[in-house]
């Protein structure tokens, strides 16, 4: 039973496919097609082995991961696909694997994948891994923001991740890879860099060049696998977390002084940045690109002691206050010196959003 499970009837190839149903990579969903076959099984296996497994794969396109992973054994391949054009060419290996795959039409991005699942998989979460995998060779164009969502759910343990810690092994241009394994002090260290390493372990498994697809991108791709960790290093939730990494984090080069400054409204923030750098114990000179998480720890409990002494900062939003102050310059016209004189007690204005109370 095993052993017929893992076999598929001989079948179109994908250029084939693409051919027959007269398919054409579209630019504006960043579609590119692996076609090698032999690839197409690397990239399956290092998901790890997937006999018996329920697969959830992300953009199967023509179906190419597709075919190694039910080539593998796996159980069951649900598959999210937003571009109709590809449902023959996938209900055809729907057919050709004895019906093992789901074929779900719609968008990954607001889709939960906890739906189809059955209940018998799910495990607490500081057991093993369930018997699930979610794989997929992403477009470029929903790549990151959908790495961020999937992020910010392990954190929450919800959609997929209420089943336990899921691993996902997906691709990302090279560079986006790169991004998610930097350590401190290398350039490339960024507030993507920090959310990954927080809530999993990441691994940079290879790299694919361009050549392998088709359309030919401009760019290598990486394909990396993440495995949710049993506990962050920063154990907090995780709106907060993205809060302080991504504010100190905007503008990785300067000093953390200049950046901290900016989770608090102007006519407190020398004060509490101060305040929340001794807390930390943490140099004002640093730059972000140095920082630890261990670092990133104690900068992000040091916020939080001070949102909870000091009512109303929690909700000084900086990037919302700088569009509340464009917008009263605009509405009044006023001169850049008027702008910069004034800019304190605007961005803390009478405006709930940006007041303390």
């Amino acid at each position: 039973m095993a052993l017929a499970m893992r076999r598929l009837p001989p079948l179109p190839t994908l250029k084939d496919i693409l051919r027959i149903y007269n398919i054409k990579a579209q630019k504006k969903l960043s579609q590119n097609f692996i076609m090698d076959p032999r690839l197409l099984d690397r990239i399956a296996r290092t998901a790890g082995d997937l006999a018996g497994k329920h697969v959830i794969e992300v953009g199967p396109g023509p179906g190419g991961i597709t075919r190694s992973i039910l080539g593998q054994g796996a159980r069951r391949c649900t598959v999210i696909e937003k571009d109709p054009r590809f449902l023959p060419s996938l209900e055809l290996l729907n057919e050709a694997s004895g019906g093992r795959m789901e074929i779900v039409l719609g968008d990954v991005l607001t889709f939960n994948m906890a739906e189809m699942l059955p209940s018998t998989l799910r495990k607490d979460w500081e057991s093993s891994s369930p018997e699930i995998v979610v794989m997929g060779n992403l477009p470029f164009n929903v790549s990151t923001p959908l790495l961020i969502r999937w992020v910010q759910s392990m954190a929450n343990r919800d959609n997929v991740f209420s089943y336990g810690r899921v691993p996902l092994t997906l691709t990302f241009q090279h560079e986006v890879a790169y991004r998610m394994i930097a350590p401190p002090a290398d350039k490339e260290r960024s507030r993507l860099s920090v959310l990954c390493q927080n809530w999993a372990d990441v691994e940079y498994n290879f790299t694919i060049p361009s050549g392998a697809f088709v359309p030919k991108p401009d760019v290598n791709v990486g394909l990396v696998t993440l495995k949710p960790l049993t506990k962050p290093y920063i154990d907090l939730p995780f709106k907060m977390v993205e809060k302080v990494v991504t504010t100190i984090f905007h503008g990785k080069q300067k000093h953390i002084y200049n950046t901290i400054k900016n989770l608090f409204p102007p006519s407190v923030a020398s004060k509490l940045t101060g305040q929340m750098l001794v807390l930390a114990d943490v140099n004002p000179h640093e730059k972000a690109i140095n920082l630890r998480m261990s670092h990133l720890d104690r900068l992000c409990h040091a916020y939080k002691f001070l949102c909870e002494e000091n009512n109303g900062v929690a909700r000084f939003n900086f990037r919302q206050a700088k569009e509340t102050l464009l917008e009263f310059t605009q509405e009044h016209q006023l001169d850049d010196g008027l702008v910069e004189q004034l800019g304190g007690q605007l961005l803390v204005g009478d405006r709930k959003t940006h007041s303390i109370e």
